[in-house]
């Protein structure tokens, strides 16, 4: 199979459980070829778990769910030096962060020490332990979900830890007729254990080189770094994106337009994924309401941005 069929043949796999929301499904396969990690920020039962799930069974990967309490520690998350009395030394024993896809079940629910313990994981794919360095399986994806309306026991991630992330995507309420499709199906087993492996994880890996070598025009990066200078002169906004956010936009852009089975970029593409890569690494100046509406003040104020930018002909 082609690069095409390929990327059609994981989404569709996916959709025969996340009903109704392909382009939430393919954002999140833009982020993997992407080379990038997801957080998924919306309300309790939409389907972020699912998704999740659903992806890492849709690839073949080694797959590890983390469930975030507030006792969890570092160790619990990265692995821990045991003493082997038989050799009198010590053995490195892999945590659950050794896995192709990791999914954070509820982030913000562990301190910020334990939440700062993914930084080195995800920006260097690599776990420090002990003065000893360990890399991580490729490909390396964090998948994080988050309740953005609920206060009570949770720790805000920071915003050095946000971006971390290449996107941040909400799901939403499915409509009547697949929320029936939803209800129809039978409840014995989970929904994303029926799927089987469409990608093997070297096919992955081919992918995201692939994504390497599709064309982003001069006169696109000027159009995506003008719009990443708006960001840090807008009235509105008391931080604007960094570097790694503008590299995460051009990631991104390359990798929909590999989705989309194209070997080029189009301004469409960028100007469809700013508020999803660079809203949550940006900071308002009047960040009133709960979580939930600063996330979405942000991604108005990013649209704002995005359409105050020429367009290159």
């Amino acid at each position: 199979m082609d690069a095409g069929h390929k990327i059609q043949a994981l989404r569709s796999n996916i959709e025969r459980v996340i009903k109704g929301k392909p382009a939430v499904v393919e954002m999140a396969v833009v982020a993997l070829l992407a080379r990038g990690h997801l957080l998924i920020e919306d309300v309790p039962g939409v389907g972020k778990t699912t998704l999740a799930h659903s992806l890492a069974r849709s690839l073949g990967c080694s797959f590890r769910r983390i469930q975030f309490t507030s006792d969890l520690l570092p160790a619990d998350i990265l692995g821990v030096s045991v003493f082997h009395q038989q050799k009198q030394t010590f053995e490195f024993k892999s945590g659950p962060i050794f896995a192709h896809i990791v999914l954070a079940d509820e982030i913000n629910r562990t301190t910020p020490k334990t939440q700062s313990s993914l930084l080195e994981a995800m920006n260097d794919a690599q776990v420090s332990v002990d003065s000893q360095t360990y890399p991580l399986p490729r490909p390396f994806m964090v998948i994080a979900t988050q309740n953005p309306w609920e206060y009570h026991g949770t720790f805000p991630l920071p915003e050095s830890q946000l971006d971390r992330f290449m996107m941040r995507i909400r799901i939403g309420y499915p409509d009547r007729a697949d929320e029936k499709k939803v209800l129809d199906r039978p409840q014995l087993l989970h929904p994303a254990d029926e799927l089987e492996p469409v990608l093997t994880t070297q096919e992955v890996l081919d992918l995201q080189e692939r994504v390497e070598k599709v064309r982003l025009d001069d006169s696109l990066m000027e159009y995506l770094l003008a719009i990443i200078a708006a960001t840090r002169r807008s009235a509105l906004l008391m931080l604007g994106v960094s570097p790694r956010g503008a590299m995460a936009l051009h990631k991104t852009a390359k990798a929909l337009a590999l989705v989309r089975q194209r070997d080029y970029c189009l301004p469409d593409d960028i100007k469809e994924l700013a508020p999803m890569v660079l809203a949550h690494r940006v900071m308002l100046k009047t960040s009133q309401g709960s979580r939930g509406h600063r996330s979405e003040e942000a991604e108005r104020v990013i649209q704002e941005v995005v359409e105050s930018v020429p367009v290159p002909l």
